[in-house]
Formats: structure tokens, sequence, C-alpha cells
């Protein structure tokens, strides 16, 4: 006599089941490196924005307090009230260099008759590959330019990121497609 199911059995089978996760796993391993780039995407948006920010709040800063230019990204961040030390101008997250993936690093120029004269500022992943795979820089002496480059063109001209590629292994590329 055959097994057949009644009307009274109700809910799924084990293999049911398995196939409808298996299913699921299947199409999160499709969607997983898709929202891993726009994520990085959204991260290097958000570095442009950041490096435009900054110096929009140190043109504001130059112009409000005849110093010049700062001497840390600190002196733009918030500190209680308002003064040259502590403007206020950008976030707290931002002044002290770490924001959406990326470290941000404040170079300040030359100081004539005690005003800096002039800065460069570099956004750099926090974790090459993972959280972004551009290196910004802006100098607002070269017309306020953001310039992107990519992990390769660091490394032709950066020895810390030779010895970088150089410890991974030869099947690894940075930042693999």
């Amino acid at each position: 006599m055959p097994l057949e199911r009644t009307t009274a059995s109700r809910g799924f089978t084990v293999i049911e089941l398995m196939i409808a996760v298996t299913i699921m796993l299947i199409l999160a391993a499709i969607e997983i490196p898709n929202l891993m780039r726009a994520r990085m995407a959204a991260n290097q948006a958000a570095a442009v924005a950041n490096l435009k920010t900054i110096e929009a709040a140190e043109i504001t800063y130059a112009v409000t307090h005849d110093h010049g230019y700062t001497s840390s990204l600190a002196q733009l961040g918030p500190s209680g009230d308002p003064s040259s030390n502590g403007a206020a101008l950008i976030d707290s997250m931002l002044s002290h260099g770490q924001k959406g993936g990326y470290s941000y690093l404040y170079i300040p120029g030359a100081v004539v008759d005690g005003k800096v004269e002039t800065y460069i500022l570099k956004a750099v992943p926090s974790m090459p590959c993972t959280t972004g795979d551009q290196y910004y820089s802006m100098d607002p002496s070269n017309e306020s330019t953001v310039v992107a480059r990519n992990f390769q063109s660091v490394v032709h001209e950066d020895f810390i990121s030779q010895v970088i590629k150089g410890s991974m292994g030869h099947s690894q590329t940075a930042c693999g497609q």
C-alpha cells in the first residue's frame, strides 16, 4: 500500500526546507559582493564630500579668525564654544581624522608671518580594498581639485605600499575584482 499524504498533515518536509535554505544561500552568495561594492562606492563618494567639507571649513576658518589655515583638523572641530582652537565647523568624527571607512590626513604647509599659508588633505581607506580602493588628495593651491588614485598607482610611488603588496601571496591581487 503506497504512502499517501493525508489532509490532516501540515508543514514542510525536511527536503523542502533544505531546498528553500539552499536557494536562499545561493541568492545571498550572489548579492553579498554587490552589496560590498555598493558600500565601497558610498564610502568613496563620502570621502570626496568630506574633503570638500574640510576645504570649506578651512576657508571659513581663515576668513573668520584671520590666522591663516589651521595647524590640525582638531581646530576645525567642536570644543564647547567656537573659538580659534575649536571652531565647530566640522563634526567631531571628521576632526579626529576618521569617518566612513576613510582616514583623513591633514598636512599644514609653510607658516609665514604666523599664518599657515597652505595645506594638503589626503583621504586613505581605513581598510584598503574593503572600505575603499581609491586614495584621494586635495591641495588648495592646485585649484582645489580632488585627485583620485587607485591602489596600483599608489603602490608604484609609495615604498610602504610596495612592502604591503609584497607581503601578499603571489596568487593575491591588490583589490582583486
